[in-house]
């Protein structure tokens, strides 16, 4: 069913992320919703228009997911100006897999390749929908400005120093392409970076870093609000020196993306995240996943290099933890099979959280059918499902 099937159509008994009570739902005459209420003011009018009853499922927007380096055999840093047809199978795919919108993550590489991948998805991001699809938000740049103690999977040859001349090299003429930045905080001594980046609408994260609280709450007040993948790549919790982490936990306002693939970070230590920052209020999921997302395991080139891909998690040959294959919608699935999350929250994280964390709203008056998950949870095994609703 299309968007335009459920026009003037109630949706009842729905569970919507964030609140604890059901919900009904008035679909427009365009298909999108025009009422959001509270079941206790709901009057049913029979014969009038169709009714989907829900029973208690829980509906949300799709997923969106804030740092995603590839799709079907295709890296974004590797882009070139003909891959505008796979870029758009990898949109077609995304939306399969229930995500609404993604940045599409560009990690440290030569300069030219950024342009160049910059310049791809500009162009791409120009040309008209005509089919349901993931929409590119902008790009997420992961380096190259990190700290070379942390780097992870990044090749140290292209690091960089972290001042204007770089960064404005870095941009180019593409900045109006960039949403976000992840960097090292400690690297930027005048503290001019930060400020910049804002001017221009650039979304600053703190990641691959040795940051103490000091120097991430010194970024924090100069405009960054992200934490690129929580606890990896930066230092642990430590009782005398909280580190970018701690700082980060307590701040209010600044938003950890986390990968709930129970590798890159174990499940109790997810559990703590979530508990200490509020949940949704300063955690949002992302999938982190790598070009063989959406293949099956194996051997894949990973720049020069190669990673092996096992049970969906990728490794370099030498053991450094590179990414997942495992899509995003399956990270909340994770924390509800886990016993970490109420459903309700699961999915507020891959929704409505990084939806937030972009300064955007979330499930809201306006918003089509065709970007709406239902939920249902087997309450006997406490696997979650979703479907799109308009099909």
């Amino acid at each position: 069913m299309t968007s335009a099937g459920y026009s003037n159509m109630d949706i009842i008994n729905a569970r919507l992320p964030g609140s604890p009570t059901s919900h009904w739902l008035h679909m427009g005459a365009d298909g999108a919703i025009s009422t959001i209420a509270p079941m206790t003011e709901y009057i049913a009018t029979p014969g009038e228009q169709p009714v989907l009853d829900v029973g208690g499922d829980w509906i949300s927007l799709g997923g969106v997911d804030l740092q995603i380096n590839g799709a079907l055999g295709l890296a974004f840093p590797d882009l070139q100006p003909s891959d505008e047809d796979r870029l758009a199978e990898i949109c077609a795919f995304l939306w399969q897999q229930g995500v609404d919108a993604f940045l599409p993550t560009i990690v440290t590489t030569d300069v030219r390749n950024i342009h160049r991948s910059l310049a791809t998805i500009g162009e791409f991001m120009s040309r008209t929908q005509t089919t349901p699809e993931a929409k590119v938000l902008g790009v997420h740049l992961e380096g190259p400005f990190l700290n070379r103690e942390k780097r992870g999977a990044h090749p140290e040859e292209y690091l960089l120093p972290l001042n204007l001349e770089n960064v404005k090299r870095v941009l180019g003429d593409y900045a109006r392409f960039v949403k976000k930045i992840t960097l090292a905080p400690e690297l930027d001594e005048s503290g001019d970076v930060i400020p910049y980046l804002r001017s221009l609408g650039i979304l600053v994260s703190l990641g691959h870093s040795q940051a103490k609280a000091k120097e991430a709450n010194r970024a924090f007040d100069l405009g960054a609000t992200i934490v690129t993948h929580a606890f990896n790549a930066m230092p642990s919790l430590h009782h005398r020196e909280p580190g970018l982490l701690g700082a980060a936990i307590v701040r209010k306002g600044v938003y950890c993306g986390a990968i709930a693939d129970g590798e890159h970070v174990c499940p109790p230590m997810l559990d703590l995240l979530l508990r200490a920052s509020g949940g949704s209020r300063g955690v949002f999921l992302v999938s982190d996943a790598l070009a063989p997302l959406g293949l099956p395991d194996g051997v894949y080139p990973w720049d020069s290099r190669q990673i092996e891909v096992k049970n969906g998690t990728a490794r370099l040959f030498d053991g450094t933890l590179s990414g997942t294959t495992l899509p995003l919608l399956d990270g909340v699935r994770n924390l509800v099979r886990w016993g970490i999350c109420e459903a309700a929250e699961a999915i507020g994280l891959a929704t409505e959280s990084p939806r937030h964390a972009l300064g955007q709203t979330g499930l809201a008056v306006g918003q089509p059918a065709t970007h709406l998950l239902r939920w249902h949870l087997d309450p006997s095994t406490s696997a979650l499902s979703w479907q799109r609703l308009a099909e």
